[in-house]
């Protein structure tokens, strides 16, 4: 799997911690269905591993495997599980990607945070297939919508301002549909001093397919179901795939 976000993995957790502030609910109602005893629980993407302590939090006896083929990101992932007794005892990281990563005999659930737009269809078919072979009864398969259906434009857009010392970091997203299923997106991390004047710029850009979860639902062959709400708050959508 191409390496997306070595260039800006230093930034990352800014955009992380926000991110799993909104999913990580959503994600936390979805496991509480899984009887982690039947298997383990594999994580696709783990980045800096964010995800990763919710998956660890909502099934607090689950074996976890976080897979991440960024060096830059996994390093960060695995700090974050070394100093954690809990995480450094039930988490082994590796270096899998979502085409080629070795998966577990028997899975209890997957998580899909963030990857799947970076899979054309006919990789995702064959994630989908290889998860569901080694799905124990009662697995499941949890995959971030990401609200990206169909390619659009969008402008330069700063979609995140933060502080940090005396310095402070802007995250600029700019979008171009570069096919019928698929969009280029560029981001520029610019760093500020305090007055304002540029002390660097980081850009990196790639490409997203679109899905949504009518599509996920025909490439998977299996059912699905979509979690919009945990009680009566609105939470970014995720599609559960159930054989």
């Amino acid at each position: 799997m191409i390496d997306y976000y070595s260039t800006s993995a230093e930034f990352y957790d800014l955009v992380a911690a926000r991110h799993v502030a909104s999913s990580g609910p959503a994600l936390t109602a979805v496991l509480a269905d899984v009887d982690a005893s039947t298997g383990t629980v594999v994580e696709i993407g783990a980045g800096t591993g964010r995800v990763t302590r919710v998956i660890a939090d909502a099934l607090p006896d689950a074996e976890i495997v976080a897979a991440e083929p960024s060096a830059t990101m996994r390093a960060v992932l695995a700090a974050r599980i070394a100093r954690d007794p809990d995480l450094r005892r039930r988490v082994t990281v590796t270096d899998g990607s979502a085409q080629d990563m070795a998966l577990p005999e028997k899975i209890a659930a997957a998580v899909v945070f963030g990857v799947a737009g970076h899979l054309d269809g006919d990789e995702r078919v064959k994630l989908w297939r290889r998860l569901a072979e080694r799905l124990a009864p009662g697995g499941l398969i949890a995959i971030e919508l990401m609200g990206t259906a169909t390619p659009r434009p969008m402008p330069p857009t700063l979609s995140l301002r933060e502080r940090i010392g005396r310095q402070t970091y802007e995250w600029w997203i700019a979008a171009e549909p570069v096919a019928a299923d698929r969009t280029r997106f560029t981001t520029t991390w610019k760093v500020l001093q305090e007055d304002g004047q540029p002390v660097r710029e980081v850009a990196d850009s790639y490409d997203w397919h679109a899905y949504d979860i009518d599509r996920l639902a025909a490439e998977s062959a299996m059912a699905i179901r979509r979690i919009t709400r945990v009680g009566s708050h609105v939470v970014p959508q995720i599609g559960v795939l159930v054989p």
